[in-house]
């Protein structure tokens, strides 16, 4: 089982940038897709950006697309999520997740593995 840890989040002003991290244990990182998601207060997980296992594909969520950027080291075993323009709706915990299959993946169901979260504030 991988495991995740998240790290990069913090208070930032709107408008401003931040880079979440994820480090993965275990072998074989570019066997599995990878994905970050969010959850803010009160509402549900959504899905922010997905990456493939060789890092060629990625996806992203409407309201991120052109703000966010996911990337991935797999020589690091890490994958980064790249976030401009910040805005205050932006505000929420970032979960980085890891799927069993190399593919770009956007189902949360899809994932079985899961990091503890980072906080991202963004003040308006």
């Amino acid at each position: 089982q991988v495991q995740l840890v998240e790290s990069g989040g913090g208070l930032v002003q709107a408008g401003g940038s931040l880079r979440l991290s994820c480090a993965a244990s275990g072998r074989a990182f570019s066997a599995n897709g990878m994905g970050w998601f969010r959850q803010a207060p009160g509402k549900g997980r959504e899905f922010v950006a997905a990456i493939s296992g060789s890092g060629s594909g990625t996806y992203y969520t409407g309201s991120v697309k052109g703000r966010f950027t996911i990337s991935r080291d797999n020589a690091k075993n890490t994958v980064y999520l790249g976030m401009n323009s910040l805005k205050p709706e932006d505000t929420a915990v970032y979960y980085c997740a890891a799927a069993p299959t190399p593919g770009v993946v956007t189902g949360s169901n899809e994932y079985n593995a899961w990091g503890q979260g980072t906080q991202v504030t963004v003040s308006s």
